[in-house]
């Protein structure tokens, strides 16, 4: 018989897996870190570990059945806490009559102090402790792999700048030199929970009536999923269409884009007579990381009930869907926009922000986007933090990351003034500073800018023809 080697030599099951994630440990402690509530899951894991390591050897276990059979021995859950692993290979002929000399020659005490087991029963439980492993990192990383996933794909069309022309008009719209066209009709489409904001877009639609200029806002029910309000938006551009013999020029805020979006993704072929662009303003295109991290397994949604009471919410009280919030995960958006990507023809302008976090700002996103639940029979409450994606130290608006909201192909806003998420919504309930432009105007610049891209798309395409 081999001599196995010894026991302390073997690296124990722990500092195995240590070394095969020390080049990411040290991010992710920082992310532990950051989000206490992954402190909870953290402890959780590493109960279930203990328990699991100890529930390993196999009580009662005699005789082995195939040739060479590894042998580990285990210690007993009132032994060392680490475990030892001893490998010893035996003949067929004196396997049985080894283990009744050494379970004969063992003091009771020594009995207790390790038990034989197969080396799969070892490998099957350092495979699930692996998995335990693997779902903290997933816990602890969240939706840092996945945000701007849509600038790393290679096979899509990239975007153009349109910062410095979009500056210029704003510029002129402020000084009352108006561009837009009243050849076509303008529909705002708003974002998530708009039903119970009555105030979304209306100063914006008052603004451009007083231009003379046909606009609707699209009354759909907001917390729906994007395949139902994408049917939505279709109807309404048809009966825009057929009762004014115009075409529609869309601009979408925060969901609202991305409903907009799908709209001209799934009935293209029946709308691209009828539509002359899109503007999406602060839209979660390639997902959000809010919606993955309270809705996705393995996420904060597990550890803190941040699911269940969006189920409430959204389900219960404000008698919609959860869908419209999963529709904004990121495998979501994946899965969508592989099946159904935005045709190539259609003139796109994306428009996105970073917000300054100040008090007065997260004060403003608390009333726009946070919300208090009663929990149980304690009376207690628990807030909901949509701020979530500071952790991943992203630049964004509070609530989507700047990455996310480019559409491929499109012609990109990025503004140096910092603006956040809620703007679009509580900039119509107040008055900007006189060196400010306010959300009309920066509605109009956009789809000015939209005018022009379309414009020069069509003259793209003429001269391809000719």
């Amino acid at each position: 018989m081999r001599e196995s080697p010894p026991t302390q030599e073997e690296p124990s099951t722990s500092s195995a897996v240590d070394d095969s994630n020390s080049a990411d440990r040290v991010e992710d402690s920082q992310l532990f870190l950051s989000v206490p509530a992954l402190n909870q899951a953290a402890s959780y894991l590493a109960q279930t570990a203990s328990f699991l390591t100890q529930c390993l050897p196999v009580p009662g276990y005699v005789g082995l059945s195939e040739e060479d059979q590894e042998l580990v021995t285990l210690p007993s859950a009132s032994a060392s806490g680490r475990l030892s692993v001893q490998t010893s290979s035996v003949e067929p002929a004196a396997t049985n009559s080894s283990l009744g000399q050494a379970d004969s020659g063992r003091s009771p005490s020594q009995e207790n102090t390790g038990q034989m087991v197969p080396s799969h029963v070892f490998q099957n439980g350092a495979s699930l402790f692996q998995g335990l492993v693997e779902r903290a990192r997933k816990t602890v990383r969240g939706s840092a792999d996945d945000i701007g996933w849509l600038q790393r794909d290679q096979s899509l069309p990239t975007t153009e700048d349109g910062t410095a022309r979009f500056l210029e008009i704003l510029d002129s719209a402020r000084k009352n030199e108006h561009k837009l066209p009243d050849s076509v009709v303008y529909l705002l489409v708003p974002g998530l929970f708009s039903n119970h904001g009555p105030l979304y877009f209306v100063k914006t639609k008052a603004y451009f009536s007083k231009m003379g200029l046909a606009c609707h806002i699209a009354k759909i029910h907001s917390e729906s999923s994007v395949s139902k309000n994408a049917r939505e938006i279709k109807e309404y551009i048809e009966e825009i269409y057929w009762g004014s013999r115009k075409r529609v020029l869309l601009l979408g805020h925060s969901k609202g884009g991305v409903d907009a979006a799908a709209a001209l993704s799934l009935y293209w072929s029946q709308l691209k007579d009828k539509v002359a662009g899109l503007a999406l303003a602060q839209s979660p295109y390639g997902g959000s990381p809010v919606a993955s991290d309270i809705l996705r397994e393995g996420q904060l949604g597990d550890y803190v009930r941040l699911r269940k009471i969006m189920e409430i919410l959204v389900s219960k009280v404000l008698k919609g869907d959860l869908q419209a919030l999963e529709d904004l995960t990121y495998e979501k958006r994946k899965e969508f926009l592989r099946q159904h990507p935005l045709p190539q023809d259609v003139p796109i302008v994306s428009f996105h922000t970073e917000a300054s976090i100040t008090p007065s700002v997260l004060t403003a996103l608390s009333h726009v986007a946070h919300l208090e639940l009663p929990i149980a029979a304690d009376g207690n409450s628990t807030r909901i933090p949509v701020l979530l994606v500071a952790r991943y130290g992203e630049k964004s608006d509070g609530l989507v990351t700047r990455k996310d909201a480019e559409v491929p192909g499109s012609v990109v806003v990025r503004p140096e003034r910092k603006l956040d998420h809620a703007w679009m919504v509580y900039s119509s309930l107040k008055e900007e500073p006189g060196d400010q432009a306010d959300t009309s105007q920066v509605c109009e610049a956009l789809l000015t800018l939209l005018v022009e891209v379309a414009q020069k798309r069509r003259h793209e395409m003429a001269m391809k023809d000719e």
